[in-house]
């Protein structure tokens, strides 16, 4: 007989989680799932995983249940408008980026520092999970920080870009126009998405803080350099992983990102499939379990020690303060002590 398959890290700590409601500042109800270790929390970190654009947190259940199994408590959560947190009907529903980060995120941020008292709060973060990051109040509870693919959809910096361009900033808006939101489950793309979203990524700039032109983050001008010093109040060391082959997250996307968080250390990582000895991983798959013994050591270890564990995949592009991207706020803000 053939030896018995050994069980997974997640498969030992199988525990199912419990659901949670976060009320926004605006009184929406954010809902999710959380783990908790048993016995006195003491220094045990609690790590929040904030999805991808309109990607379903159950996405990450196993990814949650990974990092319990590893001593951590765990909480996983839908933005307004997707799944959890998705209202009765989405058609002409408003919620945006800004929302996700400003409102949901955050409330969930002092969700986690209510019900995990005196915890250290790490998040792990995918594509704009790391954007929604900066635009958070509460972003200074943050301690570390993984994030992977993660960066400010801005066309330029795709690859395949023709392609990307077609969909994303073509198809995704035609069709909102005229359904009032995007019925990306119907087509395989995404979750069905809120119109406000589509704006903000269907009409990105390439500054974040530009985005307000298009009256995406309902900021007046005055509010532009707030908006920027929000993402300087994140201080927490951040372990940033792109794939070589990811259309979103390519290392000017990333780097374009970083560089927001101009207090926050940043490690910036690139992996290959290649280099463990897969065809492919792409924007979505890092955390599809398959990759539990490949890939998600590597967060596991950042989130231990604040290290790259030895002998990870890959190669360290840039470490320190992000400096390959500079926006034209630098210039006052620096002028004025900041």
């Amino acid at each position: 007989m053939s030896e018995a398959r050994k069980e997974t890290a997640t498969e030992r700590g199988a525990v199912e989680p419990e659901a949670f409601t976060a009320r926004a500042a605006d009184g929406y109800a954010i809902r999710g799932f959380f783990w908790r270790c048993p016995g006195p929390a003491g220094e045990r970190p609690v790590v929040i995983v904030s999805a991808a654009t309109s990607v379903r947190c159950r996405y990450y259940m196993r990814f949650a249940a990974f990092l319990f199994a590893n001593g951590f408590d765990a909480i996983v959560y839908d933005y307004r408008g997707i799944g959890e947190s998705r209202p009765a009907s989405l058609r002409g529903f408003q919620g945006s980026w800004l929302d996700w980060g400003y409102l949901d995120f955050d409330a969930v941020l002092r969700f986690a520092d209510r019900s995990f008292p005196g915890q250290p709060i790490y998040v792990v973060a995918h594509s704009v999970g790391g954007f929604v990051i900066g635009l958070a109040p509460s972003n200074h509870l943050i301690r570390r920080i993984f994030t992977m693919g993660a960066q400010f959809a801005h066309w330029r910096d795709y690859r395949r870009r023709l392609r990307m361009l077609a969909k994303w900033h073509v198809a995704m808006p035609a069709l909102t126009a005229v359904l009032g939101y995007f019925p990306g489950k119907r087509l395989g793309w995404l979750e069905d998405t809120p119109k406000g979203v589509v704006r903000d990524w269907g009409f990105s700039w390439a500054r974040i803080e530009d985005i307000c032109r298009r009256g995406a983050l309902a900021l007046g001008p005055a509010d532009r350099q707030d908006l920027v010093r929000q993402f300087a109040a994140v201080t927490a060391p951040t372990l940033a992983v792109g794939v070589s082959d990811d259309d979103f997250g390519t290392v000017a996307a990333v780097e374009r990102l970083l560089a927001y968080f101009r207090n926050s250390p940043t490690t910036h990582l690139r992996i290959s499939p290649e280099s463990i000895g897969e065809p492919e991983i792409g924007h979505f798959a890092f955390f599809h379990s398959r990759f539990e013994k490949a890939l998600w050591p590597i967060p596991l270890a950042w989130l231990r020690t604040g290290k790259v564990p030895d002998g990870a995949p890959g190669t360290i592009v840039a470490a320190g303060p992000s400096s390959s991207f500079r926006h034209p706020l630098d210039r006052s803000l620096a002028l004025q002590g900041r």
